[in-house]
């Protein structure tokens, strides 16, 4: 990707959210009970620092297995054709990604964008993670492919 690639992404992004940057990151769209629940079942465990990587492998790995997710967190049962909790769901380094790339195309850090925090609590309704018959209810499809 060269220096114009990237300012076209980031200018698409920002186009696509009509200039709002908390919708043009999609990380604190993703930042919810739920789907920290399916994030829980699919991991076998998610601290805050996995959720937080969870989301950003989510991003990566498209706008259907995203927005599914997002909106559908139990769907991504049927989004993820392969999913292996020791290799999948730890997007670290994509979250790192767009600060290394604009530092590496102009040799300086990244400005600020103004990005709003993620909020103190997730959106929804809390999810007792502990409890193995709540995840179960709550997410049935992903329970009965990866807790088997």
């Amino acid at each position: 990707m060269d220096e114009t690639e990237f300012w076209e992404l980031v200018d698409g992004a920002r186009e696509g959210a009509e200039g709002d940057p908390e919708e043009q990151a999609r990380y604190n769209r993703a930042y919810t009970w739920d789907l920290w629940g399916a994030a829980w079942v699919l991991l076998d465990g998610a601290s805050d620092d996995a959720f937080d990587f969870f989301r950003c492998w989510l991003i990566g790995q498209g706008r259907e297995v995203y927005e599914g997710g997002v909106h559908d967190p139990d769907s991504l049962a049927d989004l993820l054709d392969d999913f292996d909790e020791e290799f999948d769901g730890d997007g670290e380094e994509l979250g790192y990604a767009a600060d290394e790339a604009y530092e590496q195309l102009t040799g300086t850090v990244a400005p600020d964008l103004g990005i709003p925090p993620a909020p103190p609590e997730p959106e929804g309704t809390p999810v007792d993670f502990e409890n193995a018959r709540v995840l179960a209810e709550r997410f049935p499809k992903l329970w009965e492919r990866f807790k088997d």
